[in-house]
């Protein structure tokens, strides 16, 4: 189970890192009225979320050969 889970958090930090455009569309342009682009900020910490929880899915991965 936990493999299949840091499978998951590896393909899902993939896809922030790739395209953080995506997950701007999918979570916040909801709550503008305009077409509004995400700000730099948002694009930045998105692709360091996607990093780090691409690290945490590999850590994940190794823990069960390690134990």
């Amino acid at each position: 189970m936990l493999v299949l889970l840091s499978l998951l958090c590896i393909v899902g930090g993939f896809a922030m890192l790739l395209n953080p455009e995506l997950v701007f569309e999918l979570s916040e342009s909801w709550k503008l009225d305009s077409g509004a682009e995400p700000s730099r900020l948002f694009i930045l910490s998105t692709r360091i979320g996607g990093a780090l929880c691409m690290l945490a899915g590999i850590g994940g991965m190794i823990v069960p050969f390690i134990s």
